[in-house]
């Protein structure tokens, strides 16, 4: 069988892309644990010549590595409350440094914070859309990072290559670009050969070695996860070397630099992907081969009858994987039914929910309207990630 990731001759140009997400990697910008005005101007250049016919979501990362050294760390902390400090710390001089560097270039700025808590809840995101519309009507340019100086583990997104692919799905961008210390996807980890175009992100995985910078958080791995999550959009992804001089300009402009991502053939619906990937899991529903097949095969919803075990303690509206026995999770849903409630059923029949129950809300668990195969993604390495 041919590589999926192997590179095709031409990819598509993206002059035609009005709608970016710019993610900015902290080694960008705040190498060493010190944030680089020269870094930051360089790069304010290059998005500001863009913006001036595209609208441009900002994803900066550098928080925590701007701040640590003020908290009198040699590097960056490893406990929560330390991150939190740190981040707290940094994230101030973050802004004042893209204020300061948008500033002679006529642009203004606004400052969004978002914690997987803001994604997690549909009304929430949808309001957080509006705001960045309605600041991009305006020119004016958000700079979005997680919010880490009160994030912990429970609401944490993880990092923000996931979180510009989370905002580039939900503003409905046309162009993801990540940008970052290395030019793009490395052939078998080799510097000197850059994957120019890739069709399947987590075939592409198999690139990846291991390792990552001392003030990143993210590496090649989290960035073919994050465009697996734009590509469900319909969005494509372009890693690219941000130390590369107008690199984003150059990119629009036609030239084949970094590593183009291509979208999946079929975008998925927005409340479908919010389901795939914006949604945190609660539980698991343990499913016999015959549901799995009918999820699977004809788009079905998920009875009761075909629930084996009903794992983890959530409410209606959690949501909650699907696998079979020992298998990992192949779809994703939004429960009918708390656990308890689905741990009394699970077995039965449609017509015996409310006599078990005493009342009925659905005659499904899950209704195929709130289910969601999911897609295959590139594995998480044990090691950590380098590019």
């Amino acid at each position: 069988m041919a590589d999926a990731s192997a590179p095709i001759p031409t990819r598509p140009p993206l002059s035609g892309s009005r709608r970016l997400v710019v993610k900015l990697g902290s080694a960008l910008l705040a190498p060493a644990g010190r944030l680089d005005p020269a870094a930051v101007a360089r790069l304010a250049a290059d998005i500001a010549d863009v913006a001036r016919t595209r609208e441009v979501c900002i994803v900066s990362s550098g928080a925590v590595a701007s701040g640590f050294r003020l908290l009198g760390l040699d590097r960056p902390p490893k406990t929560i409350v330390g991150k939190q400090a740190a981040a707290a710390v940094g994230q101030s001089l973050l802004m004042r440094a893209w204020a300061e560097a948008f500033a002679p270039l006529n642009r203004n700025v606004a400052q969004v914070l978002l914690t997987a808590d803001d994604l997690d809840h549909r009304t929430r995101l949808l309001n957080a859309r509006r705001t960045l519309a309605e600041l991009l009507a305006h020119s004016i340019l958000p700079i979005i990072n997680e919010n880490d100086s009160v994030a912990f583990d429970e609401i944490k997104l993880g990092d923000n290559d996931r979180l510009s692919a989370l905002v580039a799905a939900a503003i409905g961008a046309d162009l993801l670009v990540i940008l970052s210390s290395v030019r793009g996807l490395f052939e078998a980890g080799d510097p000197a050969r850059v994957i120019p175009l890739v069709r399947d992100p987590a075939a592409a995985a198999l690139h990846v070695r291991p390792g990552t910078s001392d003030v990143g958080t993210g590496g090649m791995t989290t960035k073919l996860q994050a465009a697996a999550i734009a590509g469900d959009a319909g969005i494509p992804t372009v890693i690219a070397g941000g130390n590369d001089d107008r690199v984003l300009a150059r990119l629009l402009a036609g030239e084949s630099t970094g590593t183009y991502i291509q979208p999946a053939p079929r975008r998925r619906a927005a409340r479908k992907g919010w389901i795939g990937h914006s949604t945190r899991v609660r539980g698991s529903l343990v499913v016999d081969a015959g549901a799995r097949a009918a999820i699977e095969s004809r788009g079905a919803s998920l009875l009761p009858s075909g629930i084996l075990a009903v794992e983890g303690d959530f409410i209606s509206g959690a949501a909650v994987d699907i696998r079979t026995d020992d298998a990992p999770p192949f779809a994703r849903g939004i429960a009918a039914y708390a656990a308890d409630e689905l741990r009394r059923l699970r077995g039965k029949r449609s017509d015996q929910i409310e006599p078990t129950l005493g009342y009925a809300y659905s005659d499904e668990a899950i209704h195929r309207d709130d289910l969601v195969i999911l897609r295959p993604a590139p594995a998480r390495e044990a090691a950590p990630k380098r590019q």
